[in-house]
């Protein structure tokens, strides 16, 4: 290559190639331009995609860079784009559907970011809705060519996201999500007819995809869950962008759990003195001070404690510039469960947003439960890191600040985020701890459950909470072992369960990706001694944008601090 900067100028192309290949792509990442479309998801569609990756993998990896910036940028593309095209050989791409995350997913997501304000917002969200039929028909055709080639994901997945759609659909629970989005604009004459009928016809589109996915391809799923462990080392190395011994990583998960489970002790002591954990947890809940009835109440209160949080952090443990300040939270219009960060749009008209997708029935929140979760999902977490790094375009290049996401270094970075704020004193309310401990433990939690259930390992006969010791790890063991680590609605367990079923090696990247940050900050820690500065780390650290954790500590050890 004989451009100046040939690994930029390639990522830069990439983004407009795969943004047109790949609409929804493009609407996470906020580049507008396909506003209107979806993507191709036939066989021919996928195909279409793996081969730009290819060949921009290709090109980048013959490019030369320039100066260390370059160095990172190729070594993360190198990285990410290595792995899609190792997980579509593998036939992960075109078959794996989950509860949690997948085009299914993504294409109902994208509604809740398109703009409503405006006749041309509104005629996009027409024809994106227009578009729906299609690309599920074409999603329906990738299925069963991915089944024929012997690639399906388990039967018990399926039909559970049979019932996820009944739910979005009308056909069990409150509404129509897609009616009632339709029904909540303001659009007048032969637009509102367009959106009404074509928002019918989506809802139709998703109910019959459900059906399918139930009736159809889930008595051809697979009866065992567990992937096995050539399935799951891919897997786990694409959400952390880095290469773990899986068993040594098993054995840590029971270890960090024991450590967090003895400081719940200690913190449940300091709440209610000889109390147990769960004595403690009772407290807590029946404490009216800590408690939120009502969805919008409890986003009310989720905004406030995230513009506090914000106003206190800027300029003081973090250069946070001002279009980065603004954060919304808002209640999704699901009831799956879970909370999630959506990031900005390129020019920042849309703002990053944390949602909250409340399950049906959960009308009480309890605040010592969630203070640590705005802290993960808003500054210093996921919105700190993915806002700025959108932001800066000086040292970014289009592709790092707009389509490079790996999980365990974003995941890694909020659960380091959450200690972090007990470190700089955010936590000091036992309860509020409290809420920060079980997280933790249930991220630790999730890591032996996801490394035992989907290697079918075998429980230690010798560990220490003696839960079901020899035993070979099963679904129905996991979400016993989840129960007893998580004080948590059971809904909501019941739903974490499920996700790790669906979605291998995507739920121990959090816990594992705090853990590389840790060992990074300490390494430069020891070389540096008494001049080491947490701010200046935390500042080079995020210039970094996102990439895989393996670069990451590379690209660490090399700075010149």
């Amino acid at each position: 290559m004989t451009s100046e900067r040939a690994v930029d100028a390639i990522a830069e192309r990439y983004v407009e190639e795969a943004a047109a290949l790949d609409p929804m792509m493009a609407a996470y990442a906020g580049i507008a331009g396909h506003d209107g479309e979806l993507p191709d998801l036939s066989p021919g569609g996928y195909e279409e995609r793996v081969e730009l990756d290819r060949q921009a993998l290709a090109d980048v990896r013959a490019a030369t860079p320039v100066d260390e910036r370059e160095r990172v940028a190729q070594e993360a593309f190198v990285e990410r784009l290595g792995l899609k095209v190792e997980l579509y050989d593998a036939g992960i791409v075109t078959s794996q559907v989950s509860v949690t995350a997948g085009p299914m997913q993504n294409m109902r997501g994208i509604l809740d970011l398109m703009p409503t304000d405006g006749e041309e917002a509104q005629r996009n969200i027409s024809e994106r809705l227009a578009a729906v039929p299609r690309a599920l028909a074409q999603y329906r055709e990738t299925l069963l060519d991915a089944a024929d080639r012997g690639h399906v994901s388990a039967g018990r997945q399926l039909e559970q996201v049979d019932q996820q759609v009944r739910r979005w659909t009308g056909q069990a629970g409150a509404g129509d999500l897609f009616l009632d989005l339709v029904g909540s604009l303001d659009a007048e004459g032969a637009l509102a007819d367009d959106l009404e009928r074509h928002a019918r016809a989506a809802s139709a589109a998703f109910a019959e995809f459900g059906r399918f996915l139930g009736a159809e391809l889930a008595p051809r799923g697979r009866e065992r869950e567990a992937v096995g462990r050539d399935t799951y080392a891919l897997c786990n190395r694409f959400f952390l962008g880095a290469t773990v011994d899986l068993d040594e990583t098993y054995a840590w998960g029971w270890e960090e759990l024991k450590r967090l489970d003895d400081e719940k002790r200690e913190t449940a002591d300091r709440i209610k003195p000889g109390s147990t954990v769960r004595e403690a947890v009772e407290v807590l809940d029946t404490d009216p001070t800590r408690l939120v009835h009502g969805g919008e109440s409890f986003r009310r209160w989720m905004q406030e404690l995230s513009d506090r949080t914000v106003a206190e952090m800027a300029d003081v443990h973090f250069d946070i510039p001002e279009p980065v300040r603004r954060l919304e939270c808002r209640l999704a219009p699901t009831h799956d469960g879970g909370i999630y960060y959506t990031g900005p749009s390129e020019d920042f008209s849309r703002p990053g947003r944390m949602w909250w997708s409340v399950p049906e029935g959960i009308e009480d929140f309890a605040t010592w439960r969630e203070t640590t979760t705005v802290f993960h999902e808003g500054v210093p977490g996921h919105h700190l890191q993915g806002a700025q790094t959108m932001y800066r375009a000086d040292i970014l290049n289009r592709w790092q600040r707009q389509c490079c996401w790996v999980s365990g270094h974003g995941e890694g970075w909020a659960l380091y985020a959450e200690r972090l704020m007990d470190d700089l004193g955010y936590l000091a309310d036992p309860g509020d701890y409290m809420g920060m401990l079980d997280g933790q433990s249930m991220r630790a939690a999730r890591v032996v459950v996801d490394i035992g259930m989907h290697l079918e390992l075998e429980i230690p006969k010798d560990n220490p909470f003696g839960f079901h010791p020899g035993e070979t790890w099963t679904p129905a063991l996991g979400l016993d072992f989840m129960r007893a680590h998580c004080l948590m609605e059971d809904e909501y367990i019941q739903y974490e369960v499920l996700r790790y079923l669906g979605w291998p090696g995507q739920a121990p990247s959090y816990k594992v990706g705090e853990r590389i940050w840790l060992e990074c900050r300490e390494d430069v820690r020891r070389a540096q001694g008494d001049a080491f500065d947490l701010k200046a780390f935390h500042r080079a650290a995020l210039d970094l944008g996102s990439l895989g954790l393996d670069p990451f500590r590379a690209a660490i050890s090399r700075i010149r601090w």
